[in-house]
């Protein structure tokens, strides 16, 4: 692997939902495990917490279970993540991602707020990196197998 000092990287929600007990496969282990590696700098959005309550909502019917509450404060009070700052000017980007064709607004928030803080968006979603790409967008996802 490369050496990525001060690589700083915001994660999609995929790369939240082991930490909080859900399995979403190698892939995104093994990206996890590039990053602990690359002793990278590691964001975090809200609204990926968002994103990741509905997903375990779904899973496990709204019970909450110890492994998920650990996993929650580790990403939100542990330090070892960093919280973004949403602010105005990544709410409009967003809208303006959306009016260009794009409709997952998470998404939209996630990347703006890449663009926004200089972050790599670390992301499973190869159709935001080819609707980026179409649009001649500034590129800051990164796949795992890229890191």
């Amino acid at each position: 692997m490369k050496s990525r000092k001060g690589l700083r990287v915001l994660l999609d929600t995929s790369f939240i939902l082991p930490s909080l007990g859900v399995d979403v496969g190698r892939e995104v282990l093994q990206g996890l495990k590039r990053l602990a590696e690359a002793e990278a700098e590691v964001f975090y959005s809200r609204f990926s917490i968002l994103e990741s309550l509905w997903v375990v909502a779904k899973l496990t019917r709204g019970k909450v279970d110890e492994a998920f509450s650990v996993g929650l404060r580790s990403v939100v009070e542990s330090g070892r993540y960093r919280e973004v700052k949403e602010d105005a000017w990544v709410f409009r980007e967003a809208l303006r991602l959306y009016a260009l064709g794009h409709r997952d607004m998470i998404d939209n928030l996630l990347y703006a707020s890449s663009l926004r803080y200089g972050l790599q968006l670390l992301t499973l979603d190869r159709e935001l990196k080819e609707f980026v790409r179409r649009n001649g967008l500034k590129d800051t996802l990164v796949l795992p197998g890229e890191l």
